[in-house]
């Protein structure tokens, strides 16, 4: 998209909202994108890997160049140039504000695939980490590090948002810095069917974060949380993060997330390569050529941007994105697409997974998504256990993977990747509490042992 527009006018809610529409696709071109975030850290010492410096993330990037991967580079107002990611084939390597070391794979046909995908990405990163001296970490909250010894990556957008989150809340430093995700991006038909994976995704998102919890330690201490990452969310910024309840309400579509968006306070907006500040300022004024300090109106580029600076639980751009899960081992990076896939890509499954949720209030979803932080699979929605609720929407997704019959080597389906979720659903015991149990236990309270049994 190019920042300038052939007839300078201003953009309306039907080119917003058409921004999203564009997404449609038919079935038969639906794909599933992942992403996982890890926190890198040096082998000898567990201390943070700054940008720069020969076992730096930089010399990290410039490593994994050597299995084809070509540079991203963003303009600074010096003139030069840094490099701040990687593309592959549909894939890229990104930097996270906090140095946390991040794949967007490609979108993709299968589980298999994205697993394979994954592994390989994994691999690749070991065999340059292993030269440098590096490891990384797959947990959803850094377990040692104070907010002052998170190394900060050069990246204009990110000292934007640095300078404007203490103003909106307590914990969005926090959310830059020290804790990591795994996600999945999910297609959709049409409006409607937009409409209904929002809602069946935006509603059990909490069963996710309970699945996935995996962050219960902060400076090397237990922090009292099962997801800390999760509770992160619920103290950054109102105006772009939670539950969205007026995706239930009815009428929802594009036009209305669109108003949404567009009502969110802008972080930044780019013009001639460099990062512009206008943090807190609205979109509107943008939109009408009046925003203070930015040259012209808002442009289709502007508006992708802003979408990119709203956090809710599930985040609508062309695709659906799934927010609410914890960085964790390989194994479960590549079971939380397939927990999506299988709910949202089966039209039985779909209609099931709405059976289970379709009551819940407001304020229940609201409620559960700030229970699970603390309580897991123990906590409580409708008058039943999110255990049992997260056992139902296994089964769901199982069904739902099985009726997609993806095949890898003629006869393993996608069913495979939910076997951990079975377990920690069936144990009723979330990971992070493996963790506490570990912590109490074997590492008889020495914290950095998560760096051996948590590293990639």
């Amino acid at each position: 998209m190019a920042e300038t527009m052939t007839d300078d006018r201003p953009l309306t809610i039907e080119d917003l909202a058409n921004y999203f529409a564009a997404g449609c696709k038919p079935a038969e071109q639906w794909r599933v994108g992942a992403e996982h975030e890890k926190f890198g850290f040096r082998l000898n010492t567990h201390e943070t890997v700054p940008y720069y410096g020969p076992d730096g993330i930089e010399a990290m990037l410039k490593g994994l160049m050597r299995f084809g991967w070509e540079g991203v580079f963003e303009d600074r107002p010096d003139g030069g140039q840094t490099l701040i990611g990687l593309n592959r084939g549909g894939a890229n390597v990104s930097l996270e504000p906090g140095g946390q070391f991040e794949l967007s794979g490609a979108p993709l046909n299968s589980m298999h695939e994205i697993c394979e995908e994954t592994g390989n990405h994994l691999q690749e990163v070991k065999t340059v980490a292993d030269e440098l001296g590096l490891g990384f970490l797959g947990l959803g909250f850094h377990p040692t590090i104070t907010r002052e010894q998170a190394e900060i990556m050069p990246k204009g957008r990110y000292n934007i948002m640095r300078a404007y989150m203490p103003k909106v809340g307590k914990l969005g430093l926090d959310m830059m810095l020290r804790t990591c995700t795994v996600q999945a991006n999910l297609d959709f038909a049409s409006e409607a069917d937009m409409v209904a994976k929002f809602r069946v995704s935006l509603a059990l998102q909490p069963i996710a974060t309970a699945l996935f919890a995996n962050s219960p330690f902060t400076e090397g201490k237990p922090n009292g949380f099962l997801s800390a990452r999760a509770n992160v969310w619920t103290d950054t910024d109102p105006d772009r993060t939670g539950m969205l309840g007026f995706v239930f309400e009815d009428g929802f579509g594009f036009e209305q997330y669109a108003r949404y968006a567009l009502d969110v306070p802008m972080y930044f907006v780019k013009r001639n390569g460099l990062y512009v500040d206008a943090s807190g300022k609205s979109f509107r004024e943008l939109i009408e050529g009046k925003l203070d300090g930015v040259q012209g109106r808002a442009t289709m580029k502007d508006w992708a941007d802003h979408t990119t600076t709203i956090f809710p639980e599930v985040r609508l751009k062309t695709y659906l994105e799934m927010r609410g899960a914890d960085g964790g081992p390989w194994s479960r990076l590549c079971a939380l697409p397939a927990l999506w896939t299988g709910l949202l890509y089966d039209d039985a499954a779909l209609a099931a997974a709405w059976d289970l949720c379709k009551d819940w209030s407001t304020e229940e979803r609201e409620t559960l998504r700030r229970d699970v932080n603390r309580l897991g699979l123990k906590a409580t929605v409708g008058g039943r256990t999110v255990q049992d609720i997260a056992k139902d929407v296994l089964a769901i997704s199982h069904a739902g993977l099985k009726n997609r019959a993806r095949l890898d080597g003629g006869f393993i389906d996608e069913t495979t990747y939910l076997g951990e979720l079975h377990e920690i659903a069936d144990s009723g015991l979330t990971p992070a509490e493996r963790l506490l149990e570990k912590f109490h236990g074997e590492w008889k309270g020495d914290i950095n042992r998560v760096f051996v049994d948590c590293a990639y």
